[in-house]
């Protein structure tokens, strides 16, 4: 592999000790400057814009670049990160979904993140979810609920069987109406019935974006409505797409070349030729590995994890640093 970049990826980063909810799966505000620190130590940090000159004009990257990419638009990326890498002057990619700033909605996936954050035994999630199904399957011609479990309760590097369960279920498997209406009446029974001001809470406000573009921060597309994106028609792709290209033109943005970070890194053809169309230059996924500007396809790069780089400035180099300076 040659041209080697390091793309790591980020999405809540807060002080997780002291938050209302220490549960959510994140990274702690302290883990996060020592992993910033451990990265500048080994890497370059290249900013979004320097990565776009280098696909379409052809400039050269430094030695062991690495771009610092963070999804969803949260107010995290507002509090906690922007400070951090200003004092050590870094750029960073951001990549809102635009649904939640423009309407104050919380999304799905993070009406679920909150609601298993806010339930230690994850099986009453799945026991109303398997009852859902039950009471409904003969409305949607839905599969019995032990098939469901058979096909997707499966434990990953990230999360247990039981949690993997709950987010299939309630992100992809079951019909949008039906797993929107089991969302909602978990979220308003285990965190809020007042989604506005939990909105305003979680995510960033376009003044706060358009600040951090003012500050060399990078700014891109997340979609609107955070779908899995190989799950919609592509009618609906392009709609995706154009509201959210009428977002960042909003704030300021430039939309003659931009960079797009899938939702669940979620993409197919239809997708990218849509892409190809509205001038994207960078697709980025959630496959784990080290990206190449030589072998991959530039609108299908794949991403670290901020779990797979240390959180200790002084750490010895780890497998993907190794990697990286081979």
């Amino acid at each position: 592999m040659k041209n080697l970049l390091t793309i790591v990826m980020y999405h809540y980063v807060r002080d997780l000790q002291h938050s209302r909810y220490p549960k959510i799966k994140g990274l702690a505000t302290k883990d996060f400057k020592q992993q910033i620190r451990y990265i500048k130590k080994h890497y370059n940090v290249i900013s979004g814009e320097k990565l776009m000159d280098v696909i379409v004009e052809g400039d050269e990257l430094p030695p062991h670049p690495a771009i610092l990419t963070f999804d969803d638009g949260y107010i995290d990326h507002f509090t906690q990160v922007f400070p951090i890498l200003d004092s050590e002057n870094l750029r960073g990619c951001f990549f809102p979904s635009d649904k939640c700033i423009i309407e104050h909605q919380v999304l799905d996936v993070n009406k679920v993140h909150f609601i298993l954050a806010s339930v230690p035994e994850k099986q009453k999630i799945v026991d109303y979810i398997v009852k859902c199904v039950d009471e409904n399957k003969s409305h949607y011609g839905l599969l019995p609920a032990s098939t469901y479990i058979e096909n997707v309760a499966k434990s990953n590097r990230l999360d247990t069987a039981q949690v993997v369960f709950c987010k299939s279920m309630l992100q992809r498997e079951l019909p949008i109406e039906l797993r929107q209406i089991i969302i909602d009446e978990l979220f308003r029974k285990y965190v809020t019935g007042d989604e506005a001001s939990f909105s305003y809470e979680l995510y960033m406000s376009a003044e706060q974006i358009q600040m951090l573009q003012r500050h060399g921060m990078y700014v891109g597309s997340h979609g609107y409505e955070h779908f899995w994106m190989n799950a919609i028609s592509s009618e609906r792709q392009e709609k995706e797409i154009d509201r959210s290209l009428l977002f960042l033109e909003s704030i300021g943005a430039d939309v003659s070349r931009w960079i797009m970070s899938y939702p669940y890194g979620a993409y197919n053809e239809s997708l990218l030729s849509i892409l190809k169309s509205r001038n994207c230059i960078v697709g980025m996924t959630i496959e784990v590995n080290l990206a190449s500007l030589d072998d991959n396809d530039v609108l299908t790069l794949p991403r670290l994890d901020t779990i797979d780089l240390p959180k200790d400035v002084n750490a010895e180099d780890n497998k993907w640093t190794i990697k990286a300076k081979a």
